[in-house]
């Protein structure tokens, strides 16, 4: 076999294992085992089908493990791809589920070239994503302790005489408050803590966000973004973070944003405007024109 045969390498990834599957450009698709979850044990696979001498072209779906793999498998000068499990063909009779069969199918679909790779971020791109989740997380527990707090007072049959909930003039009401059964009380200071908590959290994660984004090689993109009205640091941040296929697409979305439908005149200024933009920032020597090649050129698709 000579050095430019391909060696295709289906895997099914999971947290304490990993099923491996092998096919060449002809010939059959065989099942070369399973093996550890972890790295090491991963590199020992790795090593035995490089000794076969051919190019290895090896691809997974995205899942909980992250990119870690594809990350190490390209270190080790290997070409891999990283797939959405929602993009990968399905017959609606193939109801058998199993990881030997999952690693099989996605062998026989890497050969035949019916999936598309994501696009797959940096580390520090990432690290940035994962601060921005954070603080959407941050955001869900501060909703749910209000929710709580709300529901407590409501049993109790207190309401707010104001029109809107957690202004400054609602926390004054709130602190205020003082329930007439000692137990109701202590719920209810508990309530109060676990929302000024939250949201102290989220406070301190924006401010984080806004000190990572001071060298985040994106900035300038992030400030295109910013030019839409209603889009703010941390809104232009996370659209970024979670990397639409183009800037032109950051813009767009950004603007017709909550799924909207955008009409024709409306599409169609939007488009000026991105265009404006982008020009504007490329010429400020930013990484949106590399990056707009870049996602053009492999035509490769979004990690929703």
């Amino acid at each position: 076999m000579s050095k430019s045969s391909k060696l295709f390498v289906g895997m099914d990834v999971h947290k304490d294992s990993i099923d491996l599957a092998t096919g060449e450009e002809r010939g059959e698709v065989r099942h070369h085992g399973a093996i550890g979850g972890d790295l090491a044990a991963l590199g020992r696979a790795v090593r035995k089908l490089e000794s076969l001498g051919k190019r290895l072209v090896f691809v997974y779906e995205a899942g909980p493990c992250g990119f870690v793999i594809y990350r190490f498998l390209r270190a080790r000068g290997h070409e891999c791809w990283v797939v959405a499990p929602s993009m990968t063909p399905r017959q609606g009779s193939d109801r058998v589920k199993t990881d030997r069969r999952d690693c099989l199918k996605l062998c026989r679909l890497a050969r035949a070239g019916e999936l598309t790779p994501i696009y797959v971020p940096d580390a520090a791109d990432e690290a940035m994503r994962d601060l921005v989740r954070t603080r959407e997380d941050a955001v869900i527990m501060q909703r749910q302790a209000r929710q709580r707090l709300a529901a407590l007072l409501l049993r109790n049959d207190v309401r707010y005489a104001g029109k809107t909930a957690w202004t400054a003039a609602h926390r004054r009401w709130i602190a205020q408050l003082k329930l007439p059964a000692q137990p109701q009380q202590i719920a209810f200071e508990e309530y109060v803590q676990a929302v000024n908590e939250a949201t102290a959290r989220i406070e301190r994660l924006e401010q984080a966000i806004a000190t990572e984004r001071g060298h985040w090689r994106w900035l300038p993109v992030a400030h295109a973004l910013e030019a839409f009205r209603g889009i703010q640091v941390i809104h232009a941040t996370r659209i970024m973070a979670e990397r639409p296929r183009s800037p032109s697409t950051c813009l767009l979305r950004a603007s017709c944003r909550g799924g909207a439908r955008c009409s024709t005149r409306h599409f169609i200024r939007l488009s000026i405007t991105a265009f404006m933009i982008g020009l504007t920032v490329a010429r400020s020597s930013s990484p949106l024109m590399e990056y707009s090649f870049h996602s053009s050129s492999e035509s490769k698709v979004p990690m929703r």
